[in-house]
């Protein structure tokens, strides 16, 4: 490209300075072959003037007294009736501009100039137009050159940004050429880096996200299969395998609520349904891992308390606050429901050491731990509370205390945009 720049800009140039060029030594040689016969003219002239002026006073008229009337190489012959030729400087050989005068005493003055004087001047002329041209054709050449150099330069920036966004390094390079067209460029790639960035970052959120919700249910689901494998009583078999199901039907519904959440976190399908359901299906899939650590987990509360939101949703939102308590609490860990206006409340608390002062209700952040873990569950498990409507907070660090609220009274249905008010019969 930066060839082809040079070359189109050094072809207009040149054809400017062959059409003007051309045209300006065709006028200057006619300026200059007009200006010296108009010398010659002139000198004729003059010189049959002075012949009058000395011959209407009698005085003498010779080669001698007129030689000093003569300029450069020019020749004079002076024809004076019933006198000899007179001829002033040396006559010119080859082809001469010529003019002729004469006088009110009958006498001719004839003046030639050689036209070599006219060729040196015209050649003169000829090489400063050359001189300018070359000038014009050098100048031409660097201003193509940063002209050039000004536009490829910003083209293999843009190309190297695009190759790096292709090789997965989406960070935006804020570089602008002052160019228009160019500027237009870097910015709509700027904002494909960072709508890539974005993406990039989503997509290995859900894998983290996806990594830790799916772990502790795969592990509940191999401890069941094991236990199938290691068991030959048809009802104990046929009891596993059912819970089985309805694990791996769980874990299809985390992958979905995943996927969905890391499209639109706003996407939920909020029902109502059954608080004790849910609660008693967490503490039946938990209790194993409990009773393997020596430890228990209990329900109390308010029963039969419908709650609006995600089944699916609140039962990872639990089931992250109840690993959590596995994890990090100590001893017995309790699911208390109650009531707060129009709000259903899910408690879980546990006697361990509580939460440090210096997290606090930071533990809901994305890679915030007191110990060596990874941060996400509760942050995912806030994300699923909030997508579905509800909240999920730190009433109490030490015990520490985890409620997730939930709203009693399903959202107003919107039809054509606008909330539905009460049927009219």
């Amino acid at each position: 490209m930066r060839r082809r720049l040079i070359q189109s800009t050094l072809a207009v140039v040149l054809v400017v300075i062959a059409v003007f060029g051309v045209s300006l030594v065709i006028v200057e040689t006619r300026t200059i072959t007009s200006t010296a016969q108009e010398r010659v003219d002139t000198e004729a002239v003059r010189l049959v003037s002075i012949v009058d002026s000395r011959l209407l006073g009698d005085e003498t008229v010779n080669a001698a007294v007129l030689r000093d009337q003569i300029q450069g190489d020019r020749y004079a012959e002076i024809r004076i009736p019933g006198k000899p030729l007179i001829e002033v400087g040396e006559r010119p050989t080859g082809d001469v501009i010529s003019a002729s005068e004469t006088g009110e005493e009958g006498e001719t003055v004839t003046v030639q100039e050689p036209r070599s004087s006219v060729t040196r001047e015209v050649g003169r002329t000829l090489l400063i137009i050359g001189a300018v041209a070359l000038l014009a054709v050098i100048a031409a050449v660097l201003l193509a050159v940063r002209q050039a150099n000004r536009l490829a330069s910003p083209l293999t920036d843009l190309a190297e940004t695009a190759e790096r966004l292709g090789s997965g390094d989406p960070r935006p390079r804020h570089k602008r050429y002052g160019v228009h067209e160019l500027d237009r460029v870097a910015d709509v790639l700027d904002s494909s880096a960072e709508r890539i960035g974005r993406m990039l970052t989503a997509e290995r959120r859900l894998a983290a996200d996806a990594s830790h919700q799916l772990r502790t249910p795969l592990t509940a689901l191999s401890m069941r299969l094991e236990e199938i494998t290691l068991t030959d009583d048809p009802e104990t078999v046929k009891e596993e395998a059912t819970i089985a199901l309805t694990q791996v039907e769980r874990l299809t519904d985390v992958v979905e609520r995943l996927l969905t959440n890391s499209r639109d976190p706003r996407t939920g399908s909020a029902v109502t349904f059954d608080l004790d359901e849910v609660i008693q299906q967490q503490l039946a899939e938990w209790r194993p891992a409990y009773r393997s650590a020596g430890r228990a987990i209990v329900s109390s509360g308010k029963r039969h308390l419908e709650a609006v939101g995600t089944p699916g949703a609140v039962a990872q939102v639990l089931a992250a606050l109840i690993e959590n308590s596995l994890m990090h609490g100590g001893g017995t860990v309790a699911l208390r429901t109650r009531v707060t206006g129009n709000q259903a409340v899910i408690e879980v608390t546990d006697e361990g050491p509580g939460v440090p002062a210096d997290l606090g209700a930071r533990i809901f952040e994305r890679a915030i731990s007191g110990r060596n873990s990874t941060g996400i569950g509760l942050a995912v498990a806030r994300d699923l509370a909030e997508a579905d409507g509800g909240r999920l907070e730190m009433l109490q660090t030490k015990p520490p205390v985890l409620a997730l609220f939930l709203s009693r009274t399903p959202p107003p249905k919107k039809q054509g945009g606008q909330e539905s008010g009460p049927t009219v019969r």
